[in-house]
């Protein structure tokens, strides 16, 4: 289970992105940040999440919200997507699972009747000071990303 709670800090983390640099949490200090948890690169519903995030990239910087994606999928994986749909946005590789581990994304899954473990389609909201303000979990994404941009509003 998450150690997780709305209004507490969240433990820094570092990870590889798609720059080629090593990011972590506190560089996002003074900004709200939108961390997306998803399965792998490149599989429908990713790329449709993706790209909605970066459709709306711009409206998240009016708000001085950063939005950053998290998968298990390597580096080589992140770039080709990102190049592929133009993400404006980095994307952080967590083959250890470290993170999803933290966010409690890594989880018991379920398809066509067989067992799995594989990330769970999660969203995180972070605000200046790095505590969590919201998460959603289980997400769908038909007006998620809408719901996450009223949250960073707020």
């Amino acid at each position: 289970m998450s150690e997780l709670q709305p209004g507490k800090p969240v433990p820094d983390f570092t990870l590889q992105a798609t720059s080629g640099e090593e990011v972590s949490l506190h560089q996002f200090r003074g900004k709200k940040l939108v961390i997306y948890f998803y399965p792998a690169d490149m599989t429908p519903t990713c790329t449709q999440q993706a790209c909605t995030f970066r459709d709306y990239n711009g409206k998240f910087r009016d708000l001085s919200t950063e939005v950053i994606g998290i998968s298990p999928d390597d580096l080589k994986s992140h770039t080709k997507f990102t190049e592929k749909y133009e993400l404006p946005f980095l994307l952080l590789s967590d083959p250890d699972l470290t993170v999803c581990k933290l966010f409690d994304v890594w989880r018991l899954k379920k398809l066509y009747g067989r067992e799995y473990m594989g990330v769970e389609r999660s969203t995180f909201l972070i605000d200046e000071e790095g505590r969590l303000i919201r998460e959603w979990r289980k997400v769908r994404l038909k007006g998620h990303v809408e719901q996450v941009l009223e949250a960073a509003k707020g």
